[in-house]
Order: C-alpha cells, then sequence, then structure tokens
C-alpha cells in the first residue's frame, strides 16, 4: 500500500467521523481491522491490501488529528474560503482539506506542496470537478497565510514549475 492510498484511507474515516457518534479510536479500531477489509475490498479496491504496520500508525495519527483539531482545521477553512459558509462545502470536499492541513501543520516531514497535489487528486476523484480548484485555493492561500515564508514559498514554486511544465 501506497502512502496515497493509505491517506486515501485516512480521508475515508476523517469523512465518516461525521456521520458517527464514535471517537476516533472507536472508529479506527472498528475500521482497521483485516475484516472490515476483507468485507469492503470487492466494493472498493482501495481496500484489497491491508496496510503494515508503519501504514496503520499514518492513518491513526491523521484520523486521530483532525478528530482533535477539528475545530482549528474547520476554522481555517472558513477564513480562507472567502465568500463561502462552511455549510456550502460538501462534507468530502471539507474531509479532504482537514487532513491535507493537519499534515501540513502536524507532520513537518510531509511537504505541503505533496499535501496539497494529493488533496487535489482527491478531491478531484469524490466530488464534483470544481472542488479541486476549489480545495486547491484554499489549501494554497492557507499555507501563505499560515506557514512560516520558506516553507510557503516551497509551494509557490512547485505551482509555478507545474504552470511552465516542469
Amino acid at each position: 500500500m501506497t502512502r496515497s492510498n493509505a491517506r486515501e484511507i485516512a480521508v475515508h474515516l476523517s469523512f465518516a467521523l461525521g456521520f458517527s457518534d464514535q471517537t476516533a479510536e472507536e472508529l479506527l479500531e472498528d475500521s482497521l481491522s483485516r475484516e472490515n477489509f476483507a468485507q469492503l475490498k470487492d466494493e472498493e479496491p482501495l481496500y484489497g491490501e491491508y496496510p503494515n504496520e508503519k501504514q496503520r500508525q499514518y492513518i491513526t495519527a491523521l484520523v486521530k488529528g483532525v478528530y482533535d483539531h477539528g475545530a482549528e482545521l474547520d476554522g481555517y477553512i472558513s477564513k480562507y474560503a472567502i465568500g463561502w459558509s462552511f455549510s456550502r462545502i460538501s462534507r468530502m470536499t471539507a474531509a479532504v482539506m482537514r487532513v491535507a492541513m493537519y499534515e501540513i501543520l502536524y507532520m513537518p516531514d510531509i511537504p505541503a506542496a505533496a499535501a496539497i497535489n494529493e488533496a487535489v487528486e482527491l478531491a478531484r476523484r469524490y466530488d464534483a470537478p470544481e472542488a479541486a480548484s476549489f480545495a486547491n485555493g484554499i489549501l494554497g492561500a492557507f499555507v501563505r497565510g499560515e506557514l512560516p515564508p520558506e516553507r510557503a514559498d516551497a509551494v509557490d514554486t512547485q505551482a509555478e514549475d507545474k504552470k511552465d511544465g516542469v
């Protein structure tokens, strides 16, 4: 399983938290079992491979982090979604942005640009086409507004490289 797949599972679980009265720990205990993966693999190929210990730790860190910092992350989404009320943002796109913001703020070994790129791809996969652009804009503004200039500049440089075809 790749880190991208583990991140996608974390987004699924973060999304599920919005529809459950379970804590992150309870949801993770139910969801990160071999039995659950065996049940889901026929419906969703993403669950065809059970994560190793390092991948389970990564998924757990993301889901618990989103759960524990939910109000903070939603505050950032609201702050940078200029002209949008939070209630207008789809739950899936919000889950994607929460995971990316948590990675950017609390997992310094993950480059901000990688977290944003992955979030854009996940928003594109799970929501309307404009959701990817919307998430990209909010996450880019968030990085420029909240990170030290050297980390924000790295994201801006990668965006410019993409425009130039690099």
